[in-house]
């Protein structure tokens, strides 16, 4: 592991982690997960064989992260986000739900895309995708599927805005809009937003 930096109180029992990723204190990374480079861990974050962390993650105080959790390049986990990875959670030591806990079928996959943002305290039940760019708000309870740039609240979390890719609110003059820091365009479609591609140049 080159140039990493590991808090000498942190344990990191895997060895595939990138370049120029810091892990602070009383974190807990377990063999087998895969973090990629210039990720911050922050501290007391336990992170459980088989999720998989991308490139320029920012993970903040008091995560953790279980088997199934996904989170693409550049997310940001506010502190002391709640990831789940089963919609009907029994003791695997219970004799009665061990023959259920004997299949990988009762894992639900939680993907978070390319450049979202968790607010500190979210909830993100099991099985849920949260598009690109989407902002999720502190103490928001993720039920269901989150568009790409989405904006959401509440509990359960429903969807009160767009937000561009560098974290400025859109507003919309009828189907189209423009990021007043950064200048992307965006385009309104029927299941959400998205970012006008420029257009080709002529020969």
């Amino acid at each position: 592991m080159k140039n990493v930096y590991i808090h000498p109180t942190a344990l990191v029992d895997s060895e595939n982690i990138g370049e120029g990723t810091r892990i602070w204190a009383f974190s807990h990374v377990l063999k087998g997960v895969s973090i990629g480079a210039n990720c911050n861990v922050g501290e007391h974050c336990y992170i459980e064989s088989g999720a998989v962390i991308g490139t320029n993650v920012t993970i903040k105080n008091g995560n953790e992260l279980w088997d199934g959790v996904t989170l693409a390049d550049g997310v940001f986990v506010g502190p002391k986000v709640i990831f789940t990875n089963d919609l009907h959670p029994r003791s695997p030591r219970l004799p009665q739900a061990a023959r259920r806990y004997s299949k990988r079928d009762w894992l639900f996959a939680t993907v978070v895309k390319e450049g979202a943002s968790l607010g500190a305290g979210a909830i993100i039940l099991a099985g849920k995708t949260i598009g690109e760019f989407a902002m999720v708000g502190a103490g928001a309870i993720v039920t269901r599927d989150v568009p790409a740039y989405a904006l959401i609240l509440g509990a359960p979390a429903t969807v009160v805005g767009w937000v561009c890719q560098c974290g400025r609110g859109l507003e919309f003059l009828e189907a189209a809009g423009t990021c007043a820091d950064c200048g992307l365009e965006f385009l309104r479609e029927a299941n959400g937003i998205s970012l006008k591609q420029a257009e080709p140049v002529s020969a």
